[in-house]
């Protein structure tokens, strides 16, 4: 990403402005479409926050800067300051009745639930000749209690 070309030309008439002959001397042998273009992919990192560019305008030092000196300057600018929505807010009543659903959810066993349904797919696995690792093996000889047990 690039910053906008009317960024860049009215940043370089800002500093035109500002220094005069020693900026417009300082890249006198070089395209100005090729200066241009390389500010704005320099100073592409400040695409979203045009205004630390404005702030480095605002701040310029007594010497013309080259590029990393004004973008150096860019990063010197305060940080947005973003205000923060408040979070919506839920009627009570209706938070009530989710937490509620959850409870019920957590606490009641739900019928026709097959809670080992895990184990006797590894059973199934294994018996089928799938290659399971010995944890598996024995957590669901556990669970389906399948072990020997012990005296």
């Amino acid at each position: 990403m690039t910053l906008p070309t009317k960024v860049i030309d009215r940043l370089f008439d800002r500093l035109a402005l500002s220094y005069g002959s020693e900026f417009k001397n300082k890249w006198s042998n070089v395209d100005a479409n090729t200066i241009k273009s390389h500010w704005a992919h320099e100073l592409s990192t400040f695409e979203d926050n045009l205004k630390a560019i404005g702030w480095a305008l605002e701040h310029l030092p007594d010497n013309c800067p080259n590029l990393m000196q004004f973008k150096t300057l860019c990063k010197q600018a305060p940080k947005p300051d973003y205000k923060h929505l408040e979070s919506p807010k839920a009627p009570l009543d209706l938070v009530d009745s989710e937490i509620l659903k959850m409870v019920k959810t957590l606490v009641e066993p739900q019928k026709d639930k097959d809670y080992k349904a895990w184990a006797r797919s590894l059973k199934k696995r294994d018996e089928a000749g799938e290659v399971l690792s010995p944890h598996q093996i024995w957590s669901y000889k556990t669970a389906l209690e399948l072990l020997p047990k012990h005296k």
